[in-house]
């Protein structure tokens, strides 16, 4: 019903049958939520006959924000980095967002978060003749490498060169290094048999091997790193 209220809020009009479609469940499910929607207050408006559909009123809110961990810990993260960047807007509240985050996990959880963020590395900003050259990395490429930093698991990926070249890589993905606005991985090579950097940009697939990898300390990948003047 969370979800149902924010696509009626978004997109406007939508049909029942579209949104029975679009959730995978029946038509008489979808009718029978908004009317319990109804029943707790939200203003759902509906056009009768053919080609109808409702609406939730764009003025009213959706209530409170649930998160599923996985974004939690991004959105933690994504803060973590703004703070290091010591950006001077819009700050302000950011210290209040994190503990109310960090108070919504486990214990558990909440050591393996804090272990997480210092796996994240800052630089220096990327040179302009860099940031020309920079892409968004395809999506099931974000996808993959973000479960695979987060579990500690080999991924599988194929990876362009600056020059064009193109190789198979085993890699296990230690740390990740922002230099402004570029991401590159810090990881293991097992095709080297050495510790190499990858610009995230510039791999052109990814695939979870189910591998677990043990975390090496920062200092083995001293001379990938060497020159950055890192923040953690």
């Amino acid at each position: 019903m969370d979800m149902l209220a924010v696509q009626l809020k978004q997109d406007g009009l939508c049909t029942v049958s579209d949104l029975a479609r679009q959730h995978g469940v029946s038509e008489r499910t979808i009718a029978r939520d908004l009317l319990l929607m109804r029943e707790q207050g939200l203003p759902i408006d509906s056009d009768r006959g053919r080609g109808g559909g409702v609406r939730l009123d764009r003025n009213w809110g959706v209530g409170r924000l649930n998160l599923s961990y996985a974004e939690a810990v991004d959105l933690l993260i994504s803060i973590e980095v703004s703070e290091q960047m010591r950006s001077p807007m819009f700050l302000a509240s950011l210290g209040s967002v994190r503990r109310q985050l960090v108070a919504s996990f486990s214990p558990d959880k909440r050591n393996k978060v804090t272990r997480m963020k210092s796996r994240i590395l800052i630089g220096d900003t990327a040179s302009t003749y860099v940031q020309s050259g920079v892409a968004a990395p395809p999506k099931p490429v974000v996808q993959a490498l973000h479960q695979a930093f987060m579990d500690q698991e080999m991924l599988a990926i194929g990876y362009r060169r600056e020059d064009g070249v193109t190789s198979e890589r085993q890699i296990e993905p230690h740390y990740l290094l922002l230099k402004y606005p570029v991401w590159y991985v810090v990881a293991f090579d097992h095709l080297r048999a050495a510790t190499r950097v990858f610009r995230c940009d510039r791999i052109l697939s990814a695939r979870r091997t189910g591998t677990q990898f043990r975390l090496l300390p920062r200092d083995a990948f001293a001379s990938s790193l060497d020159g950055n003047d890192l923040l953690v």
